[in-house]
């Protein structure tokens, strides 16, 4: 995927899963355990707290990241939804990234399908070990899947 990461490199994807009878809530997590598409966040990278602070940068709509993720992952055309709404900052050593959110888009995880690709869709307590900068995109993430 690096030349996706070449691409996109000043923005990310968390992909999840939430089920609509359940409400089970599932992160993707790819081989190497990072939880951001289309590759990790780089080493001292950090949460901005407050989005006043986010830059004022023009960004790509993050549909443009959805569709780039999927077709290099090669899912199904629709299997990933843009989430509205969901949109963080992370500084980095090398200037802040924008982190977006994409819903998979069907009645039951997608395991074997994301298994394939070499990923893994978890629950959000399984992925503590994380960095801390992933950690509170999960936290936001989580927030606002439960709150929507």
């Amino acid at each position: 995927m690096n030349d996706i990461i070449n691409e996109f490199n000043d923005c990310r994807l968390l992909l999840y899963y939430k089920g609509d009878i359940s409400a089970l809530i599932l992160f993707a997590q790819q081989a190497d355990g990072t939880v951001c598409f289309p590759g990790s966040l780089p080493v001292l990278s950090s949460m901005l707290e407050d989005k006043q602070t986010a830059p004022n940068k023009i960004a790509r709509h993050p549909s443009v990241l959805v569709n780039a993720v999927g077709d290099r992952l090669e899912l199904p055309a629709g299997l990933l939804l843009t989430e509205p709404g969901f949109k963080e900052y992370v500084d980095t050593p090398g200037g802040v990234i924008t982190v977006f959110m994409a819903r998979f888009d069907r009645l039951d995880p997608p395991h074997s399908l994301m298994q394939a690709k070499g990923c893994a869709l978890k629950p959000l307590g399984s992925l503590r070990g994380r960095p801390p900068a992933e950690l509170g995109l999960l936290r936001r993430a989580y927030e606002q899947v439960m709150e929507s």
